[in-house]
């Protein structure tokens, strides 16, 4: 399969902006795989899909308030810098990007808030927007991590243009959010409710919990034709004994495990023992997903609706299989749907 494969017209409208007014509210479209069949629901009516004993896979990932704004010395200038991950904890060294990245050289000095009691150094280039930042704080490491939440926003992506609003520190997080890590939410976890999970919990679904910090990896282009040729961004995972428990247990009584979101299906993906059982896992995955797929864990899953050509798209495609993700796309379209990270929802089983 070829990234032309992957290519469609999607009009702009269907970018979501915001999120659907309640979480279980939102659209989901129903893929079934084996009769070509597509159904038109509520988010809310997932429930209907599940039985006693069936599992959901959830990404317990906490987004932070990656990103932030600071002023170069002596310009002044205004700079955007984006969190991608903490380097050394004692140094207080993070991997950043900054916008715009020509301004920004070794040596230079960036000061945050309007006090400036947080300042921060360059020290490395790492790519043409990334840098390596040396955070100079007076106090302890937990008042610089509150410092650092204090000035920070939610990061939502960039192709949401207006500006963050309080609701979006409460919208672009799961709320089963635990480990924080991510510097973008699992967004087809967004949807849940707490009550719908409540109902799923009375109804005997169980719930595995992995964590996978998703990074901005995931939304990076592809710029190969050739998609073995393209390389993911590595992002940390955690999968602990509780969850290969649940899951294991699941899948020798052929029930159906759902994973929700495609960080939860890539963390399964990279946990694979070689009887096709879930290993426990403690490091970093950078596990791409594309057609041809053979799948070993999960039999159904949650996603949103991807943008052409990203990475998302393509697991769809090696899960749904190629032809009737095409399909469901563009009956999607037809019907309006909304697309990417505050849009609608699929099932696909």
């Amino acid at each position: 399969m070829k990234l032309s494969h992957f290519n469609f017209e999607l009009p702009k409208d269907l970018l979501a902006e915001y999120p659907a007014e309640n979480r279980d509210e939102s659209r989901l479209m129903v893929v079934h795989r084996e009769t070509g069949k597509i159904e038109h629901k509520m988010f809310k009516d997932l429930i209907d899909y599940f039985e006693e004993d069936d599992v959901m896979v959830l990404n317990n990932t906490k987004v932070f308030p990656a990103r932030l704004y600071g002023n170069k010395e002596k310009t002044g200038a205004r700079i955007e810098v984006f969190l991608l991950r903490e380097l050394n904890e004692e140094q207080r060294l993070w991997d950043v990007l900054v916008d715009p990245a020509r301004k920004i050289r070794i040596g230079n000095k960036l000061y945050f808030g309007d006090d400036e009691t947080l300042v921060a150094e360059v020290i490395d280039n790492t790519t043409s927007r990334g840098r390596t930042l040396r955070f100079l704080y007076d106090g302890s490491y937990i008042d610089f991590r509150r410092k650092l939440r204090e000035l920070g926003e939610t990061p939502l992506p960039k192709y949401i243009k207006r500006d963050v609003e309080p609701e979006d520190e409460d919208r672009y997080q799961t709320i089963y959010a635990k480990h924080e890590g991510a510097v973008a939410a699992p967004t087809a976890g967004l949807h849940f409710s707490k009550h719908l999970l409540k109902r799923l919990e009375i109804k005997g679904v169980d719930f595995a919990e992995v964590t996978l910090h998703v990074g901005l990896g995931t939304f990076n282009p592809v710029e190969v034709e050739d998609l073995s040729k393209h390389k993911m961004d590595s992002e940390e995972l955690i999968i602990d004994e509780k969850a290969t428990e649940i899951v294991n247990n699941a899948k020798r009584r052929k029930k159906r495990i759902c994973a929700v979101g495609t960080t939860a299906m890539r963390g399964l993906e990279s946990a694979v023992s070689s009887d096709h059982m879930l290993n426990t896992f403690n490091g970093w995955t950078n596990k791409f997903i594309f057609p041809p797929y053979d799948f070993s864990i999960a039999n159904a899953m949650v996603t949103n609706f991807h943008l052409p050509k990203s990475t998302l798209m393509m697991m769809i495609s090696a899960f749904a299989g190629h032809d009737l993700m095409k399909k469901a796309y563009k009956e999607a379209i037809l019907e309006q749907y909304k697309f990417y990270s505050y849009g609608d929802a699929m099932l696909i089983i």
